[in-house]
């Protein structure tokens, strides 16, 4: 019997901490926790595959990992070399096969066609993915790869081999290959799934495995549920494609921004952050939410609507007119969102907008220079106004889930 797949899954193996490894070769094969900042309170972002031996992984504080594995080295997360090494290892898999999906900064998929579809063919691009990113990368990144039916068995296959794995999933060996597995190790069970699966009888794979898709809709309350089991059984599942809606960014503040003004000022670069991102990815916004959460843990926010703009001085006013609506005290983190989103060659312009339809205006080619010019000379050559007390390194520009950042957003 011939096994056909149909995607090729690869995930970075520890990425954030083998990407300090390949810049700095004394690292390699040390243990090495990166953290957002160099501070004994500070929680570990990723470990290396050293680190994780002692137990250290993402949310461990600094001081707890230090006695966990002594000797451990650690480094400031670095957002624009890490966006860097994404790309670098982008280029060096398209010289193998061309990447169809990227899910994460560590994580891509990629399609198998025609001969390529042979389970044996898949596994030998497998381990040319692997060979090129040490190449032509670096000999300290590792991928673990998966080849399956569809993306989830995908990953699934790559997780369960780290590191550097190699490893495939097909319906001929399922549910027995992945029978040992713990229900959350599946990518897609989340905490409240996992939850509602417990209070339904299903503690094991092979329960789950067994499910009716009708079964798994009434539980996951949505058709996802039924999508999510028939790509477990190693069916192809089409997703209607998504709209963007919204942009926008949130930062924890630093305790020298944990003032009513310095909260204001992070919130206003956040949203400065936005404008040109607005900009560059050829976008209208209608709508703005701005928002805050207090010491106490609640969050508070203010939210409206306006002409379709992107430009950065009409937003600034909007804002203040929102920020000034919401009583700030103890800040301890902000927030900023655009809404509304529209592709600029489908504006249609409002009765009494006196631009035409998808055309920018003055002020907003202004703001395009002004972008143009900060990405040429310098972060903050020229600014709209005042900046925060503490300037935070990457602030708007930092790696998120599911989001990478352009790397110019690292110099406007």
């Amino acid at each position: 019997m011939v096994q056909t797949v149909n995607v090729l899954f690869f995930d970075m193996n520890s990425y954030f901490a083998s990407v300090f490894q390949a810049e700095e070769r004394d690292l390699v094969g040390k243990p090495l926790g990166v953290v957002t900042t160099i501070s004994p309170r500070a929680t570990c972002i990723a470990a290396s595959v050293e680190a994780k031996k002692y137990g250290v992984r993402m949310g461990t504080r600094m001081a707890e990992a230090q006695k966990m594995c002594p000797g451990i080295q650690f480094r400031a997360a670095k957002h624009d070399m890490f966006v860097d090494y994404h790309h670098r290892i982008r280029a060096a898999v398209e010289t193998v096969i061309p990447i169809d999906k990227v899910h994460s900064v560590d994580e891509c998929s990629c399609k198998l066609l025609g001969r390529e579809r042979d389970l044996n063919a898949a596994l030998q691009i497998g381990a040319d993915v692997q060979r090129v990113i040490k190449k032509q990368v670096s000999t300290a990144l590792r991928c673990s790869v998966g080849v399956a039916p569809n993306k989830l068995l995908a990953k699934l296959a790559a997780e369960m081999k780290k590191p550097e794995g190699l490893n495939w999933l097909t319906p001929d060996v399922l549910p027995d290959k992945i029978a040992g597995l713990q229900l959350d190790d599946i990518p897609g069970i989340s905490r409240g799934i996992l939850g509602r699966l417990t209070r339904a009888g299903i503690h094991d794979v092979p329960s789950l495995y067994a499910m009716s898709p009708k079964a798994a809709r009434h539980l996951w309350r949505s058709v996802e549920g039924e999508r999510f089991l028939r790509q477990l059984h190693g069916e192809t599942v089409i997703y209607p494609d998504t709209k963007r809606s919204s942009l926008g960014h949130g930062q924890i503040l630093t305790p020298k921004n944990r003032t009513p003004e310095g909260a204001r000022l992070v919130a206003r670069r956040l949203l400065v952050k936005a404008a040109s991102r607005l900009r560059r990815e050829g976008f209208f916004a209608r709508t703005m939410y701005v928002s805050f959460k207090n010491a106490d843990k609640q969050r508070a926010g203010a939210e409206g609507s306006f002409p379709a703009t992107q430009d950065t001085f009409a937003l600034l006013q909007t804002f203040d007119r929102y920020w000034g609506k919401l009583n700030v005290t103890r800040p301890l983190s902000v927030s900023m969102m655009l809404g509304g989103l529209h592709p600029i060659s489908g504006h249609i312009g409002d009765l009494f907008e006196d631009r035409p339809a998808g055309e920018p205006t003055d002020r907003e080619r202004l703001c395009s220079a002004i972008d143009a010019l900060n990405i040429r000379f310098g972060q903050d050559t020229i600014r709209f106004g005042e900046l925060p007390p503490h300037r935070v390194p990457y602030t708007g520009a930092k790696i998120a889930f599911g989001r990478i950042p352009d790397p110019v957003e690292f110099s406007e």
